[in-house]
């Protein structure tokens, strides 16, 4: 009984009856014996007798804390420092073909240690400046810094590197690049250990010799040999703070690339003002920096010659990319086997297709005006699969290329971006018209669109685009010639461009833009829809995203994410990070097939007619770009899809140039040079395969004509096959003829007064261009360059049926410039 109640039994004592004696006998007996661990709490009622008392929480808080105390002194007794010299072991990166057979090795062997008075005092005061002003007065541990850390990784959000030099060295010679909380637990006691049993000076030697400057340099006397070729104590004021700003991300402060330039020369601004700031240097010293110290030329050990170098680039971007946990700095630092998707001889088959297409059309001795700088990009995929078999990054490293231009960014695609607009129209439907659900109406390849030179364009509601010009906006084709209205397979074949800035508007630019990244290609990298030439392709795509997209059409829509790492093992250890992507439908079958069927006949009769010399079955687009400063073509048969891309870029200060007068010819289009590029590599990238025949398009969408096309008596519709998915409001067209119930054009019938609309009711001007196939290579000539007897109109990109190609531009520019050529 508690007291409590043994006091009501006392007040009861006397009233008789068992109870009474009971509690009498209770209280007399005392409160009992209390336990050695009192919980629930003896004597407590209520809620009162689950509650710990304070001697408890005092208690389990003195046990918490000694064993916690007792914990870290294990840990600071048991952790031990290496020696340096024991850490610095060459280690090699290998790289492996899609065979398994060996690539390339890149070991680490740009590594020198060197004493702390071998190293420049401008660099030992710049990387203070930058990186830990209170070098010299701290402990070595930033709490702050490690408390943001640690709670960053537990939320899953991004982590810090260690703020204080000291820790940061810890990181850089004793512990792996992981982000882990086991890694900061032991980065902490690490850090605690050195602080206590080296002085500042050697810290801040070991910090220098084992930091990671970019280059695949690790250490100072590494990083001044790279970017400067002096040794490490010749670094001068202005060389030592740009080193200093590598250390932040190399990869992100390299002025080599220029992308980088002005991030570098802000960093490098601000370290010099730290200096002048903790005193190391005076204001007049600073003032001397004045101009932005370039690094040299880089230097690349010979076994990255040729493509390999590229190759290397290609699969370290995939690698960091999929897996963050490994950083460039790991991956020179060395011990990683990164098995890839490149195929040897698909590699070497497309370099000597570069080579001897080159070898052929250029002279930069004869032409140093026009064949000077030309760059070619190309890249190979799989459709259906997404795995990169082959690239063409360069001439070469050896040649000082040092940019990959499989993953060039910067060059417009032309007409090339096309078949994305045909493919939204077929799959999204036009606001133009409505279905009987009233959802935007899918068409077929047989709509008939305007393609007169210096149409005006329309808007879904009828109402005129205007340009920035203030007045309607025309746009131009290639040529100047009056074609009428024709089917959107023949404005496809000829590239003509009325007809698809018109379809563009139709569709809706977002639309355009929303099924070009559901097939592959970046958001980022896509030119702003709202703009009227947004469908001519001054989208700046790399040439692997190009071949990604248009492996999607290959596959019959479905849509494979390009990968060039299959494996990857760490210090023998294989990463989980890198399994093959999945596949996705990104366009139904038959639209995709349909589209493939439009560009089947662009490859065998149009603007492509170079790539029948493969022999087989094979589609694909030309493209090229306003005032000639790129051209493209990107096709693809069954198995392998291809773009190759052409440029021309002065690499003092990356400023294109145009095309025209490149291997004598006036212009350069996309059916010309690349297109022979494609067709000699497929020649041999398939040699071994057999031939295969592309799926056999069914009918999908309708005919839906533009504003104005006559209507034809005898035509009739397409069914529709399926409904689409969900479109964008659309409004009701106000200057638009209903559908026309007819496919293709009947043959010419005269009309009332002996007119006629050409394409309509008589035949439209037609190209005079040869059909028959290109003679194959001989001794004395190159694949689809070998002289032959012209047409009167040579079949380029955006070729005239009646006339010689002219500029790819517009009457009114619009937002995004001038328009581009097919």
């Amino acid at each position: 009984m508690t007291r409590a109640e043994m006091r009501k039994a006392a007040q009861k004592k006397g009233k008789g009856g068992r109870g009474g004696a009971a509690a009498a006998a209770a209280a007399a007996a005392g409160p009992g014996k209390k336990r050695f661990i009192d919980y629930p709490r003896y004597g407590k009622t209520g809620i009162r007798r689950w509650l710990p008392s304070w001697r408890v929480w005092l208690s389990g808080f003195l046990l918490f804390f000694a064993c916690f105390v007792g914990l870290v002194f294990y840990m600071y007794q048991t952790t031990e420092v290496p020696k340096l010299n024991d850490l610095v072991k060459d280690q090699n990166t290998i790289y492996y073909w899609a065979d398994n057979t060996e690539m390339v090795r890149k070991g680490e062997t740009n590594r020198q240690i060197v004493e702390l008075k071998d190293i420049s005092p401008n660099l030992q005061n710049a990387v203070i400046a930058a990186e830990n002003q209170d070098f010299y007065n701290d402990n070595g541990i930033d709490p702050k810094g490690m408390l943001r850390a640690v709670y960053n990784m537990a939320k899953g959000g991004e982590t810090q590197g260690a703020s204080t030099i000291t820790q940061q060295y810890v990181k850089n010679a004793y512990l792996s690049q992981e982000q882990t909380l086991s890694r900061k637990l032991r980065e902490f006691f690490i850090t605690l250990k050195l602080n206590q049993q080296i002085g500042k000076p050697e810290i801040l030697k070991g910090y220098l010799n084992t930091s990671w400057f970019g280059r695949g340099a690790n250490g100072a006397q590494a990083a001044a040999q790279a970017y400067y070729n002096v040794d490490a104590k010749d670094l001068n004021l202005c060389q030592s703070a740009m080193l200093a700003g590598l250390l932040k991300g190399a990869a992100y402060y390299d002025p080599t690339n220029p992308n980088n330039k002005e991030r570098a020369q802000g960093r490098w601004s601000w370290i010099l003002d730290n200096m002048v700031k903790i005193k190391a240097v005076t204001p007049e010293e600073r003032a001397k920096c004045t101009a932005f110290p370039d690094p040299v030329q880089r230097k690349v050990s010979s076994n990255m010659n040729g493509e390999i170098s590229y190759l290397v680039d290609t699969a370290n971007r995939y690698v960091t990319t999929k897996d963050p946990s490994i950083t460039q700095q790991m991956i020179d630092k060395g011990g990683l086997k990164i098995y890839t998707t490149f195929e040897k001889d698909k590699v070497d088959a497309l370099k000597k297709a570069v080579d001897d297409v080159k070898a052929a059309t250029l002279d930069p001795q004869k032409r140093p005006d026009n064949d000077k700088f030309i760059q070619f990009g190309s890249a190979s995929i799989r459709p259906g699969d997404g795995a990169l078999v082959a690239i063409y990054g360069g001439d070469g490293v050896e040649n000082g290329h040092f940019d990959n231009n499989a993953e060039a960014t910067g060059v417009q695609v032309g007409s090339t971006f096309k078949p994305f607009v045909l493919a939204t129209a077929m799959q999204v439907g036009v606001q133009t018209a409505k279905d009987d659900s009233g959802k935007a109406k899918r068409i077929n390849a047989d709509s008939r669109y305007l393609a007169d030179d210096m149409s005006e364009i329309r808007k879904p509601d009828g109402s005129l685009v205007i340009g920035d010009d203030g007045k309607p906006y025309r746009q131009k084709n290639e040529d100047s010639s009056k074609h009428g209205y024709v089917s959107l397979r023949q404005a496809m074949q000829w590239s003509y461009n009325v007809p698809f800035v018109q379809l563009n508007q139709d569709v809706g630019g977002q639309n355009v833009a929303d099924m070009a990244v559901q097939m592959g290609i970046k958001k980022e990298s896509l030119a702003d829809p709202k703009t009227a030439t947004f469908p001519l392709g001054t989208s700046t795509i790399s040439p692997i995203r190009m071949a990604t997209a248009y492996s999607t059409l290959a596959a019959s829509g479905k849509e494979a994410e390009p990968y060039s790492v299959t494996k990857v093992e760490v210090n023998g250890v294989e990463k989980p990070a890198f399994t093959k992507p999945q596949t996705k439908q990104a366009l139904e079958a038959p639209v995709a097939d349909n589209v493939t069927d439009v560009l089947v006949n662009v490859a065998k009769n149009g603007t492509g007619s170079k790539s029948k010399d493969l022999g087989r079955p094979v589609a694909g687009k030309t493209g090229t770009t306003d005032q000639n400063k790129s051209a493209w073509w990107v096709g693809y048969t069954p198995q392998l899809a291809t773009s190759v891309a052409m440029w021309r870029e002065d690499p003092s200060n990356h400023v294109r140039l145009s095309l025209n007068g490149t291997g004598g010819k006036e212009s350069i289009h996309g059916g010309d040079i690349p297109t022979s590029i494609f067709t000699l590599y497929m020649k041999a990238a398939l040699a071994n395969e057999k031939k295969l025949d592309f799926p056999a398009p069914t009918p999908i969408g309708s005919e839906v004509d533009s504003s104005g096309a006559p209507v034809s008596p005898t035509a009739t519709a397409t069914p529709t096959m399926t409904d689409t998915p969900s479109a964008p409001p659309t409004q009701a067209p106000t200057n638009n003829q209903p559908p026309s119930t007819g496919s293709q054009p009947q043959p010419p019938q005269p009309t009332q007064g002996g007119a006629c609309v050409p394409g309509v009711d008589c035949p439209a001007p037609q190209p005079s261009h040869s059909t028959k196939t290109q003679p194959g290579p001989t001794n004395s000539c190159l694949l689809g360059l070998c002289p032959t007897q012209q047409p009167s109109s040579t079949p380029t990109d955006t070729a005239s049926p009646t006339g010689k190609p002219g500029k790819p531009t517009t009457s009114t520019p619009s937002a995004a410039g001038a328009a581009q050529g097919g």
